[in-house]
């Protein structure tokens, strides 16, 4: 199993470096997720992301160190020609919809078919819930997402990026994917 990740110095040896897209509507917290996941903090006046931006977090996994590059994307049409070379690389993806909002849950399918046509066919996906903190505005049902997940073959989980509400879950989820990519020796990029 994986044996825990932390924050590593820039002076660590790193074994493998690993890439992972957050892929969704525009504002739906991708950035915060991203934010929560590399720094563990949150902005109330995040703006709109323009292209493309990553960050990194260094995990230790089977006694190895491995860089997680986290790219975050605008989720806005106009940006929709840089996202598709944007796959490329990429061990897993984070669906991003936001639960208070159900046109976002709506576009799911085109997103996944989007990331399916331009990635990996091995690709690890993880449909997430955004903004679970905001339970009394709830739009998309749980179940209906988890009935989404499970016909198309991706974990799910919800989160609140403003609350870190599982947070652990989708950590424990990437050091998963790494590590049976380390143990069945699939390179990693």
């Amino acid at each position: 199993m994986a044996s825990g990740g932390g924050y590593g110095d820039a002076s660590q040896k790193i074994d493998y470096v690993f890439k992972v897209v957050l892929i969704g509507d525009s504002a739906v917290g991708k950035s915060q997720i991203l934010a929560r996941f590399a720094r563990n903090e949150f902005s109330l006046d995040s703006k709109a992301t323009i292209g493309v931006e990553f960050q990194t977090r260094t995990l230790v996994i089977q006694h190895k160190s491995v860089k997680a590059q986290i790219w975050d994307t605008a989720g806005q049409e106009r940006y929709r020609a840089v996202t598709s070379a944007y796959y490329r690389g990429a061990v897993g993806a984070m669906l991003v919809y936001d639960i208070t909002k159900r046109q976002t849950f709506d576009h799911i399918p085109r997103w996944l078919e989007e990331l399916r046509n331009h990635a990996d066919k091995n690709i690890v996906i993880i449909l997430i819930g955004n903004k679970s903190d905001l339970e009394d505005q709830r739009s998309v049902p749980t179940e209906d997402a988890k009935e989404f997940a499970q016909k198309e073959g991706l974990f799910f989980l919800e989160t609140s990026a403003l609350e870190s509400t599982n947070m652990k879950n989708r950590m424990g989820i990437l050091e998963i994917w790494l590590e049976r990519r380390l143990l069945f020796r699939v390179p990693l990029k």
